[in-house]
């Protein structure tokens, strides 16, 4: 079981279903004490996702793999280290012994510590930032008390010097597991097929009817999908979120505003002003500089081909692993990187405000070639390995 894993099949009666994200997974840590030894396990607060930071300069990213804890302890590491990383996960369920302390600092709390240290080598002053393709856990530790020390129990080693004799569990809120996870049955809400999705799918596409769901409120949803059709026999296609805002603080309701705005080096045709402007970005993930090169190249072109409503007809999809969620929270950092000149974004950066009206989820084909998957039409490449190793992020 891998930590992003969200389809699962019953061993038995082989049935297949998705565990739903009740804000964020509890996972623990595997140990290696003693039977005698009475666990306490300790939360940190795990970040995976890409940190952006808009500066007069430019814009700078950073892929970030963090933890950190979640009650202030100075008797604790402070974080899990490499752990988190190289350790299998397990889900936290009501059947997991122990004893577990409740956190105290939020992710809130924790998320500023951690910006406080990663942007400290940003250039400055930052006028914007945003975590793109988030993903938040709880990670439980296991510890345990001896010879009036605490104990790391998956080395079996101290990791405090002697305690205070008021030193104890009581002092935490603390109690047993409670079981967090949900699942729901992957059968088509319309026509009763089974879904089909990837490991870590955060859409199911019924190749029945042609549709594909995500998960809302402990049931599934329609999502709103079309492809671009090919020619091409050799094809793999790729989820694209294509959307529609109201931005104020600069004037962008067109694509004739987007080409002046940016400075493009085109001739704006009468035309343009009636085509409304849409953002583009990956619905899968990749490295930080690599998404924002996506985003912005497609973003540009602007694809004005003629979709076809539903899901394309092949086997040859790449997940939807990077929520629509994360995607809108891109928007204001895909327009800072293509307003031009850059004085012109930094006097309105920080007064423009997109309100998101509607969405798209589109997929485009790429012919895979030796080394990339490309899109000829609209001048994308997208490195093979790149995607590959993306299942990490």
């Amino acid at each position: 079981m891998q930590e992003t894993d969200r389809l699962f099949t019953c061993e038995f009666c082989q049935v297949k279903s998705y565990l739903l994200e009740n804000g964020y997974f509890r996972y623990l840590l595997p140990h290696n004490a003693v039977d005698q030894e009475q666990l306490f396990y300790f939360p940190y607060w795990r970040f995976k996702g890409m940190l952006f930071s808009v500066s007069p300069t430019g814009i700078k990213e950073r892929f970030m793999d963090v933890s950190y804890q979640a009650i202030g302890s100075r008797h604790i590491p402070v974080s899990l280290g490499f752990r988190s990383q190289v350790l299998k996960l397990k889900f936290v369920t009501s059947k997991s012994a122990g004893i577990f302390l409740k956190p105290i600092q939020s992710s809130e709390q924790v998320m500023d510590i951690l910006d406080q240290r990663f942007l400290k080598d940003f250039p400055k002053p930052i006028l914007h930032i945003d975590h793109i393709g988030e993903n938040l856990s709880l990670i439980f530790a296991p510890y345990y008390l001896k010879e009036n020390k605490v104990f790391d129990a998956v080395l079996n080693r101290p990791v405090s010097a002697q305690l205070s004799d008021d030193y104890g569990l009581e002092n935490f809120d603390s109690g047993p597991a409670k079981a967090h996870l949900k699942f729901l049955p992957t059968l088509c809400p319309e026509c009763g097929w089974d879904l089909w999705g990837q490991r870590d799918s955060l859409t199911l596409c019924c190749k029945n009817c042609e549709s594909v769901w995500h998960p809302r409120n402990q049931q599934l949803k329609k999502t709103n999908t079309a492809f671009l059709p090919t020619q091409f026999t050799n094809t793999l296609y790729l989820p694209f979120w294509r959307i529609v805002a109201n931005i104020t603080g600069i004037s962008l309701s067109s694509y004739a505003d987007f080409i002046r705005i940016t400075n493009l080096p085109k001739v704006v045709q009468p035309s343009w002003e009636n085509v409304p402007f849409r953002f583009w970005g990956p619905a899968f993930k990749v490295r930080p500089e690599r998404y924002l090169k996506l985003a912005t190249g497609i973003t540009i072109s602007q694809p004005t081909h003629k979709l076809t409503r539903g899901m394309p007809k092949t086997d040859q999809l790449v997940a939807v692993n990077l929520p629509l969620k994360e995607a809108l929270e891109t928007l204001k950092i895909n327009l800072a990187s293509l307003i031009r000149p850059r004085q012109l974004m930094v006097n309105s950066i920080q007064e423009i405000q997109i309100d998101p009206k509607s969405y798209l989820l589109v997929y485009l084909p790429f012919e895979v070639g030796p080394h990339e998957f490309i899109q000829p039409d609209l001048n994308l490449a997208i490195n093979k390995n790149q995607l590959n190793l993306a299942s990490n992020l």
